[in-house]
């Protein structure tokens, strides 16, 4: 199993359709900041986070990068415990970071430049 880093979530996020207005440094900083939370797991517990935080988080799971958890069990008196969980989705991170990969190396080969005939550019 492949280590979600800082490059490649950065490259995901990117890669989404509603971070694409993102340049390359406001990504990356998106992607230092998540990974401060998780580190080298894939879930964090909700009550670590402030609110900004988690209206990002939130944000991240309307991409399609993150989702919520919770797990419920009974306390010794009777009364139910909920604890709720952010799971950071590995698989959705690393398939969008490839194919942003697999842009890049197919643009780099072929420009939209080459397609055009040359007397279009005459007046």
């Amino acid at each position: 199993m492949e280590v979600l880093t800082v490059s490649r979530l950065s490259s995901a996020i990117s890669n989404s359709r509603e971070y694409s207005h993102m340049s390359f440094d406001e990504s990356d900083a998106l992607s230092r900041h998540i990974m401060n939370f998780f580190g080298f797991s894939d879930r964090i517990i909700d009550n670590v986070l402030q609110p900004e935080d988690r209206d990002t988080f939130y944000m991240l799971e309307d991409s399609g990068l993150m989702e919520t958890a919770r797990e419920e069990t009974t306390l010794y008196d009777g009364r139910e415990w909920r604890i709720h969980y952010w799971t950071i989705k590995l698989a959705e991170i690393f398939k969008r970071s490839i194919e942003s990969d697999e842009d890049s190396d197919e643009t780099s080969d072929n420009s939209v430049y080459e397609d055009i005939p040359e007397d279009i550019w005459a007046r």
